[in-house]
């Protein structure tokens, strides 16, 4: 045990659990790592005999007594178990989506005030030095008037992505909000970014939110989407998103699309590009790079000198309501006749033809993909 140094607990160690195993391992002189949770075992090799392995959560924080934990576990176990790690007096950095449903969300940010604790969302995107350089150069006036914020995510899921786990492409398990999904979960971060774009991240700042849910692969869940939000202040937001993509996936983005100039943003790569508003398809005029914060260390610096929170709960209240939006309707069925299937690497997956097209002009057409009448909706 160190002494003096914040006790932390990893709960969930494979997938993007792995992630925070990791961040855990490299900050020894920072935090102490008192024991972690998994139904696995691990096989990183990164993690210390010494560190102590449970089963379950309960357990865990009745014999660590945690001050931090980390949580990357299935969507509908999310508002459990970050609810006791609150209650055992724990801050919590939490995976996102949040929680399944605005319902969920009310009650844990009912009980991160009741305990006086906090949640940290991993949207791990906005710890980018990019967004406050964006706000600089939208306030400035260089990107001249703004006409919307656009979202592009083009990516390509194969059955085995949807075989992964039990929870994978469902919307609920035996009643229990699960609510995977394009939109919610693997291009989640595409909705989250552009809400911080438009300022417009809590609950109550959007106006309107519609989405547009279809489904190739025989899930329960949505894998091509649009959704399209209207801020309090008139801002258009509107994201294209599929799994299904013609060709191998590409960098995902959204872009700040002003009367002069856009600036494009690849949240994965914290990386700008700006290019004349006239010509959206050309080479960018200038390319900039920037650095990240962990949300972690972001976290770990707020517990020890108040530095606010990079994605605080009630900031993804708006994602939230995206979330609800999606959870009020069914993804509709692609007939087979406007989908393909692919084989290549020993894999299968869906494909949508033309879908890649339909996806950037939904975006930056600021409609959905059955108002602009495409051939795979009717």
């Amino acid at each position: 045990m160190a002494e003096g140094l914040p006790r932390l607990a990893v709960v969930g160690i494979h997938g993007y659990g792995a992630s925070h195993l990791r961040a855990a391992t490299e900050r020894q002189d920072r935090i102490d790592l008192v024991g972690v949770c998994d139904t696995k075992p691990d096989d990183s090799g990164r993690l210390d005999p010494s560190v102590p392995v449970f089963t379950d959560v309960a357990e865990l924080l009745d014999r660590t007594r945690p001050e931090i934990v980390t949580i990357a576990t299935p969507i509908h176990t999310h508002l459990p178990f970050a609810e006791a790690a609150l209650r055992s007096g724990a801050d919590v950095l939490l995976e996102k989506p949040p929680v399944a449903t605005m319902q969920q969300f009310d009650q844990l940010l009912e009980v991160a005030a009741e305990t006086g604790r906090v949640v940290q969302i991993g949207f791990q995107s906005l710890g980018s030095a990019a967004f406050p350089a964006l706000d600089t150069m939208i306030d400035s006036g260089r990107l001249g008037e703004l006409v919307g914020i656009s979202g592009v995510g083009v990516w390509l899921r194969t059955f085995s992505y949807w075989k992964r786990s039990a929870w994978a492409g469902r919307r609920t398990i035996d009643g229990v909000p699960v609510m995977d999904g394009v939109i919610t979960n693997p291009l989640a971060h595409a909705t989250s970014a552009a809400l911080r774009l438009a300022r417009a991240q809590r609950a109550d700042e959007l106006a309107e939110v519609e989405v547009d849910l279809f489904r190739a692969n025989a899930i329960e869940s949505d894998d091509t989407s649009v959704v399209r939000v209207v801020t309090n202040d008139g801002t258009r937001v509107t994201l294209g998103l599929t799994l299904c993509a013609e060709q191998s996936q590409e960098a995902p983005y959204v872009e700040v699309v002003g009367t002069e100039q856009a600036a494009r943003f690849f949240y994965t790569q914290d990386r700008v590009e700006l290019r004349a508003a006239t010509d959206l398809t050309g080479a960018p005029a200038e390319t900039l790079t920037y650095e990240r914060t962990s949300l972690l260390d972001n976290l770990l610096a707020h517990r020890a000198t108040g530095e606010p929170l990079l994605c605080p709960l009630l900031d993804t209240g708006g994602f939230m309501r995206v979330v609800d939006a999606v959870a009020a309707g069914e993804p509709r069925p692609l007939d087979p006749s406007v989908t393909e299937l692919v084989e290549a690497d020993g894999e299968q997956r869906m494909m949508i033809p033309g879908i890649d097209a339909w996806v950037r002009r939904a975006a930056y057409e600021h409609a959905t993909f059955t108002a602009l009448g495409a051939p795979f909706t009717r």
